[in-house]
């Protein structure tokens, strides 16, 4: 089975571009699945944050999916599409990554 996965791709200052994927994928598995099969196997240049396989409590892949703000990890991959972008009204890094520290935090 096929998903597709249409990301919001772009850094800072950069026009906003949207580029879709197809990925296969197996019942269960999560967005953040098909995230990094991309990235292995697709486009090693696309950008997402993550930090599992630590029982689901890193919080960092924290984006917009189809429209609601949710952790990739989390939301399961499905057949059909699913759209991508990252946070809202947080400084865009690159593709889905946002800057998430507070400012007082930041090195």
């Amino acid at each position: 089975m096929k998903a597709t996965l249409r990301i919001q791709r772009g850094a800072f200052g950069e026009t906003p571009r949207q580029e879709t994927f197809d990925v296969d994928f197996e019942h269960g598995q999560s967005v953040l699945d098909g995230l990094r099969a991309i990235r292995r196997g697709t486009d090693p240049s696309l950008v997402f944050r993550f930090a599992c396989i630590n029982a689901n409590a890193c919080k960092e892949c924290m984006m917009q999916i189809d429209g609601k703000i949710d952790y990739a990890c989390t939301v399961r991959l499905k057949e059909g599409e699913t759209v991508l972008a990252p946070l809202p009204k947080k400084a865009l890094i690159r593709d889905l990554v946002t800057e998430i520290a507070p400012p007082d935090e930041r090195l």
